[in-house]
């Protein structure tokens, strides 16, 4: 790995887990603790982080247009979230991955008979009014950063369902490093998942195209549809093609 590639992925893996360790980054990273050291400067440089005792934690200071995007773009998951409802039917069963998009989802089942698996703590609680939405919890370990359930003991029980549709999320997509995420515990899970479904659907929005995570849980070509709210470029367009992908534009909400 490069090492400007690493420390992207260095500053991304922070963000999503606020405060770790110098020997965790080491580990999760594969190198020394004096080149952790030299990479984590580059990042105290730029103002992304700070120094903290023992490692290093997110600098919540410059997170303010970071929130402001989010809330930006909460209309846009919406309507990513809508679309990608209307690929469910009564009588599924699917699989809802934890991300803000794929949270998006639970307003537009709410008329329809389906079981549900997720490790999406959100999802389980927006789902409680809806006695039409049988939810099934993949149980484990909670990760409070990311406010899902992790742990390997999960996996025999993804394995026993027969999940027809999977709903999943991303930090970033390429066509050279597939689909990506910032968390280690939940990897094999979303391996499992994707090995796992008949069809498998991405919920992702523009701004995630040509962009990476730490680690890769599938290839592109694994997918049956990308859902998202502008059709990318043409490189993407002619991959779906190739692979035959749908590609699958939400429509725009009031």
């Amino acid at each position: 790995m490069l090492k400007t590639e690493r420390i992207e992925q260095i500053q991304e893996y922070v963000l999503v887990h606020e405060t770790v360790s110098l020997d965790e980054l080491c580990k999760v990273f594969n190198v020394s603790k004096n080149t952790i050291r030299r990479d984590i400067q580059q990042l105290v440089d730029r103002g992304t982080i700070i120094k903290v005792y023992g490692g290093i934690s997110v600098n919540h200071a410059t997170l303010t247009s970071f929130h402001e995007r989010q809330t930006r773009n909460v209309r846009l998951k919406k309507a990513i979230g809508k679309a990608a409802a209307d690929f469910v039917e009564d009588g599924d069963i699917i699989y809802i991955d934890s991300g803000t998009t794929t949270l998006e989802m639970v307003d537009y089942l709410q008329q329809k008979n389906v079981t549900i698996l997720t490790n999406n703590l959100d999802f389980i609680f927006k789902s409680f009014p809806y006695n039409n939405l049988n939810v099934i919890s993949a149980g484990g370990v909670l990760e409070r950063k990311t406010k899902s359930f992790v742990s390997l003991k999960n996996l025999d029980l993804l394995k026993s369902y027969n999940i027809n549709k999977a709903f999943m999320a991303s930090a970033g997509l390429s066509i050279t490093n597939g689909v990506t995420h910032s968390s280690p515990v939940e990897n094999e899970m979303k391996q499992t998942v994707v090995n796992k479904s008949s069809k498998v659907y991405l919920l992702v929005d523009h701004e995630k195209f040509d962009q990476y995570a730490l680690m890769t849980y599938c290839d592109l070509s694994e997918l049956d549809a990308i859902i998202t709210d502008r059709l990318p470029s043409d490189a993407y367009q002619e991959f779906a093609n190739k692979h035959d992908i749908q590609l699958v534009i939400s429509d725009k909400l009031n």
